[in-house]
């Protein structure tokens, strides 16, 4: 088996930039990267798109891509596919296919969970047809060319009576492109189909998915297509009325649509999952690993909205911002505190501020200028919990391989008479 050599292009009038987002779209067997026009058009038109990159890759013999006469799996297409990103300047993307193409997406998808931000699978599955049926199909391409496909490939492909609704239109190029494409890169194609089955995989599959089907699709039926949806964490399917196999083709507008709004949800939920990453990695900077992982292991489902908005907001957006040093928050941080006399988050704090370089002379500094405008009484109550802390931390340096308290001490445990505790720590 060979990683094949495919070619792919920008479609006209989408963004160039390569900070934009890439979306890369794969066709059907026996169709082009054309088959995907009337998607492009309407999400160049797509305010949510519009600055969308957008690059259509050719199948082996299809369109661009040149023939090959080597056999190849799924996996070399998907590995093919790669190669044309990486030589567009690489990076994440979202992936769309048909089909063949969409058994390409979720082989990509699946394999390289690292560069697939969402995935849109339309007329496709984790396995297509037979492997019996797609041998007789390139038994039969070999034979006679795919010329003989024209007219069954009709039937399968569009909905009864859309090729007279669109006669002149886009459906007659389509099937007049079949008959150009490369007879042994079809079969080829139609081989690696019979192999391929990513069933097992669906279940661990991180990228946010769609799912379009068409009602008359008697290839990748709308119920097929649900099942694959159901198996997917989150997966989501939509069923394109009056459409057949080539759903894009017949219903363009209705796809952009639907790709549009998969995009907008993915991009926001990877740019949530972005800040999740970074706040984390604040928080246990500034807080420490052991009470980051205590507070975490308290969550219930009650907390974790809040867990993750602490995490994602206040760590990640706030705490992480450049115009202060984290030692410079740290002291506005206690002055706050204290001024507002939430003593349950003082402690926690306090072992912040080391952390982050204060020293305790400093910390003491700082309740005291503090006083000045708190109040004698706030910065009494701070000054008691400092000096809690500070032994708290002497005691465990003078016992040997001792570390961090396994325990925090009450202000920093919820519990079930203290009422003004907060489910976790709060920055």
């Amino acid at each position: 088996m060979t990683v094949p050599r495919l070619l792919g292009s920008f479609a006209p009038g989408t963004a160039s930039a390569p900070s934009s987002p890439l979306l890369v779209l794969l066709p059907s067997l026996g169709t082009t990267s054309a088959l995907w026009d009337g998607v492009v058009s309407a999400l160049r038109a797509d305010r949510r798109t519009a600055g969308l990159r957008i690059l259509r890759v050719d199948l082996p013999g299809h369109g661009a891509s040149p023939a090959t006469a080597d056999g190849f799996t799924i996996g070399d297409l998907a590995d093919a596919v790669l190669a044309v990103v990486d030589e567009a300047g690489g990076g994440a993307f979202h992936v769309g296919g048909v089909s063949l193409g969409g058994a390409i997406a979720l082989e990509l998808a699946v394999a390289h969970p690292d560069r697939v931000l969402s995935l849109v699978t339309s007329c496709s599955g984790s396995r297509i047809g037979t492997a019996d049926g797609w041998a007789e199909r390139a038994a039969s391409v070999r034979a006679s060319g795919t010329a003989s496909l024209v007219t069954g490939s009709a039937d399968r492909w569009f909905a009864r009576g859309f090729l007279d609704r669109d006669a002149g239109g886009p459906s007659a190029s389509t099937l007049t492109a079949l008959v150009d494409i490369d007879d042994e890169s079809y079969a080829r194609c139609a081989e690696s189909l019979a192999a391929f089955d990513r069933t097992a995989a669906l279940g661990d599959l991180a990228a946010p998915t769609l799912a379009i089907s068409g009602e008359h699709d008697t290839v990748t039926t709308p119920a097929s297509m649900q099942d694959l949806a159901d198996a997917v964490p989150g997966g989501r399917h939509v069923s394109l009325d009056g459409a057949s196999h080539l759903a894009v083709l017949e219903e363009p507008a209705t796809v952009a649509e639907l790709i549009a709004s998969h995009l907008d949800t993915a991009e926001r939920a990877g740019a949530a999952t972005i800040a999740a990453a970074r706040g984390m990695r604040v928080r246990r900077a500034v807080l420490g690993d052991g009470h980051v992982d205590r507070a975490i292991a308290a969550t219930t489902p009650e907390t974790a909205a809040f867990q993750d908005f602490l995490t994602r907001y206040a760590w990640g957006e706030i705490w992480d911002r450049p115009g202060l040093s984290r030692r410079e928050r740290s002291i506005a941080t206690l002055a706050s505190l204290t001024t507002g006399g939430h003593e349950n988050e003082i402690a926690m704090h306090v072992r912040a501020a080391l952390r982050n370089g204060l020293t305790r002379d400093e910390i003491a500094e700082v309740l005291l200028h503090t006083a000045l405008y708190a109040g004698l009484p706030a910065s009494n109550a701070a000054f008691a919990i400092m000096r809690d802390v500070f032994a708290e931390q002497d005691a465990a340096a003078s016992a040997p391989g001792r570390g961090e308290p396994a325990t925090p001490p009450a202000p920093d445990t919820p519990s079930a008479t203290d009422t003004s505790a907060t489910p976790d720590d709060t920055p």
